[in-house]
C-alpha cells in the first residue's frame, strides 16, 4: 500500500484511552469513534484530519487496555496507516486485525514533526519525509499483513479466503 499525506505528530505512551476515550465506548460505529478520536490531548484531530493524513508517535504508542475500538478509530479518521518509534504489542495485532497498517522506526521518528509530508510504501517499509528530504526504512510488513490491510481487515480477508 502506498499513502502520502500531512503528519499528525504525538509522543510516546499514547494509550488507548487517549485515542478513543472511554467515555465514547457507547458506540461500535467507526464513524461515530472517529469524531471523538484523540480528543483529550489534541482537539483539533477529529475535526480537521482528512483521508490520507498520517498519525506519527512516539515509543510505546497504543500502550493500555487490549480493546479494538482505538485502531478502529484511527482508521475510521482516515489515516491510513500509523507510524511509530515502536508499538505496544497488543495495538500492533488489533491494528493488523482491522487492517490498519503500522509502522516502527525507532528513534528515527524523532526527525518527524507535525505537518510534514510524508510518502509511505508498507510493502517495501520505505517513509520518504517530503518536508524534509529525508527518507526512513521500517520494517515491510509481510505479505499477509498486506493482503489483510487490502482486505479492510482479518474477518473480510478470511470471508475472501474461504470464497
Amino acid at each position: 500500500m502506498k499513502a502520502e499525506g500531512k503528519v499528525w505528530r504525538y509522543g510516546d505512551n499514547v494509550d488507548t484511552d487517549v485515542i478513543i476515550p472511554a467515555r465514547y465506548l457507547n458506540s461500535f460505529d467507526p464513524k461515530e469513534l472517529a469524531s471523538h478520536c484523540m480528543v483529550d490531548i489534541d482537539e483539533t484531530f477529529a475535526k480537521e484530519v482528512k483521508a490520507g493524513d498520517i498519525m506519527v508517535g512516539g515509543k510505546n504508542f497504543g500502550c493500555g487496555s487490549s480493546r479494538e475500538h482505538a485502531p478502529i478509530a484511527i482508521k475510521a479518521s482516515g489515516v491510513p496507516v500509523v507510524v511509530a518509534a515502536s508499538f505496544a504489542r497488543i495495538f500492533y495485532r488489533n491494528g493488523i486485525n482491522i487492517g490498519l497498517p503500522l509502522l516502527e522506526i525507532g528513534d528515527d521518528v524523532e526527525k518527524i514533526k507535525a505537518n510534514d509530508v510524508l510518502r509511505i510504501d508498507t510493502s517495501e517499509g520505505t517513509i520518504e519525509d517530503l518536508t524534509t528530504g529525508d527518507t526512513f526504512k521500517a520494517h515491510p510488513l509481510p505479505g499477509f499483513v498486506q493482503d489483510i490491510a487490502k482486505a479492510g481487515g482479518l474477518i473480510p480477508y478470511i470471508k475472501a479466503k474461504k470464497k
